[in-house]
């Protein structure tokens, strides 16, 4: 199993970014995906996830409205559009399923700053 997160970076608030988590090793369609997030000092959270047909969909209330988690299952990939950004959205960004445990990707960081 093997989640890679890319599209990270620096934004400035009010900007966007769209995140995506390439997934290999496993049945994607077949699963649930959400995004967590990490800030400094903070517990980790869960940001959205997406059922595994992608007609379900859940988000923090922080980020409703916002941000929107989306799936291609002919590309394995998860993706997160996140606009209006904010800088308490400052964090690392991580993919995650559950495939026989939690599997988790190795992140990539948003920071959003002027």
């Amino acid at each position: 199993v093997q989640l890679v997160e890319s599209g990270g970076g620096l934004v400035q608030p009010g900007g966007s970014l769209r995140l995506s988590c390439a997934a290999s090793g496993f049945t994607f369609s077949r699963v649930t995906m959400s995004w967590y997030r990490q800030a400094p000092g903070k517990e980790r959270e869960l940001v959205a996830s997406i059922n595994s047909a992608g007609g379900t969909t859940n988000y923090a209330d922080s980020v409703k409205g916002r941000f929107t988690i989306s799936r291609d299952n002919a590309k394995n990939t998860v993706y997160l559009q996140m606009n209006s950004l904010k800088p308490e959205d400052t964090a690392v960004y991580y993919c995650t399923t559950l495939v026989d445990r939690r599997r988790w990707g190795q992140g990539t960081q948003v920071t959003v700053s002027s």
